[in-house]
């Protein structure tokens, strides 16, 4: 018995090992083409700092769809307006856009830009959606079943940095991720890696983490600012997003709010709403 105990334990070492193996193998797939993006040696560092701020989607990818609006298009509106008030109010800050137009930059190359650039922040701005919920409705035969509709009851702001400890997340990163699919050659670039199939995060659950606590510090101070204002916190969390994957600086991805819901999707688009959302980003930023 004491011989079986023994052996079973080898064979379940061997195997733990096989996997970790294959999951480093996998990660190491994730090829990002060979892009110059070394610092140019004749633009040095600014004593301030330098912030990568991008404005989710873009160009073919709308992001999530409301009545009224697109994801890409507030996003973008709200990323200008930070930058620019970053820059005139914080001396010696330079921002560096992903894009500033509607244009869609592929997932690797935005926290590669970043990367270039030493900055010291990488902030990636984009508006959620409620997804689908169910319910029992009757048929016209008069028998119940299970219907799917359109969450539009879901409100308010949540911060994601780089991870993967909770399921409960998936939905969201799947979303976000699926970006990847409209990029040309994305099953060379990310190593075959499927946005659309849940077994494939499993990598993420053994990145390096160099940045975790300092991003977590800003995606604290961002939903503390978002209370401030009135919003709706769900909290932090992690999440397992391809365009975090690689940022070699404290780097997070926030929802301003549910383009799903009606009446949060009007405040998003509105001066008043956008203003107010600038602001507590600022804030946030200016405190860490």
């Amino acid at each position: 018995m004491v011989k079986n105990k023994k052996v079973k334990s080898i064979i379940c070492s061997v195997k733990n090992l096989a996997i970790a193996l294959g999951l480093f193998t996998l990660i190491g797939s994730f090829n990002i083409p060979s892009i110059d993006y070394s610092l140019d040696n004749d633009n040095p560092k600014p004593n301030g700092k330098i912030i990568v701020l991008d404005a989710g989607h873009g160009g073919r990818d709308p992001g999530a769809v409301g009545k009224l609006s697109r994801e890409k298009d507030i996003a973008l509106a709200i990323t200008l307006k930070l930058g620019k008030k970053l820059e005139a109010e914080i001396p010696g800050t330079k921002v560096i856009y992903t894009r500033k137009t509607d244009i869609y930059p592929n997932l690797y190359e935005r926290p590669a830009l970043a990367n270039k650039h030493h900055a010291d922040l990488f902030v990636s701005i984009h508006l959620n959606a409620g997804g689908t919920t169910t319910r029992r409705v009757k048929n016209k035969k008069g028998q119940w079943v299970t219907q799917k509709v359109s969450n539009s009851s879901a409100i308010g702001t949540e911060t994601f940095v780089l991870g993967y400890s909770n399921m409960a997340n998936q939905d969201v990163a799947i979303r976000e991720n699926a970006s990847i699919l409209l990029e040309e050659n994305h099953e060379q670039n990310y190593g075959g890696f499927d946005p659309k199939d849940p077994s494939s995060y499993i990598v993420f659950k053994v990145l390096k983490r160099k940045y975790r606590d300092q991003s977590i510090r800003l995606a604290k101070l961002m939903q503390e600012e978002y209370v401030k204002a009135g919003r709706g916190d769900r909290g932090i969390k992690e999440g397992p997003f391809a365009v975090l994957k690689t940022a070699g600086m404290p780097a997070v991805l926030t929802e301003v709010g549910f383009i799903s819901n009606t009446e949060e999707e009007k405040y998003l688009m509105s001066e008043k709403g956008q203003e107010a959302i600038v602001n507590s980003l600022f804030n946030a930023i200016k405190k860490f």
